[in-house]
């Protein structure tokens, strides 16, 4: 017998994570965005990374669509921004600070880092879908990051 999804849901909620947003462009030019914080490195060679975006989001008919898609790690002064891109709100890009990346993707200024990636392989799980990207571009700067922690956000403190 499987677990409830109310016991699996608690239980993952003990696991610390960063939060990254997820964006792509669909074939409109339209920018999609969203909080996601199933996010990994999978490979250095090639550099491959990891998301996990649900299927009936948004993002994924355009991730699908377009094959490419961005990771912004967000720093501990973006949990605005990671609420925003985790609601319904129709226009998320609203107000938030971004940057187009080298390969045309919407990236969150700010950031702790940017990847930008090309959809290697996706694989079906669930009511989700895992995005296996190549990171063709990459940047960072910041130092500090946004942690979410028991159903809430965090920071990283150093004693």
């Amino acid at each position: 017998m499987a677990v409830s999804s109310e016991e699996f849901r608690a239980a993952l909620s003990r696991f610390a994570s960063g939060v990254t947003v997820v964006t792509s462009v669909d074939g409109d030019g339209r920018p999609h965005g969203i909080t996601v914080s199933a996010f990994c490195s999978v490979s250095l060679e090639p550099p491959l990374v990891l998301v996990c975006i649900e299927k009936l989001a948004g993002s994924h008919a355009s991730i699908v669509g377009s094959g490419r898609f961005s990771v912004n790690l967000l720093s501990s002064g973006q949990q605005l921004i990671s609420e925003r891109f985790a609601s319904l709100e129709a226009d998320k890009f609203r107000d938030v600070p971004t940057a187009t990346g080298l390969s045309g993707l919407p990236l969150i200024e700010g950031s702790l880092a940017s990847l930008e990636c090309e959809v290697h392989q996706a694989v079906d799980a669930g009511d989700h879908s895992i995005f296996i990207g190549e990171v063709l571009f990459a940047r960072g700067d910041g130092e500090d990051p946004l942690l979410y922690f028991l159903g809430g956000y965090r920071s990283l403190v150093q004693g």
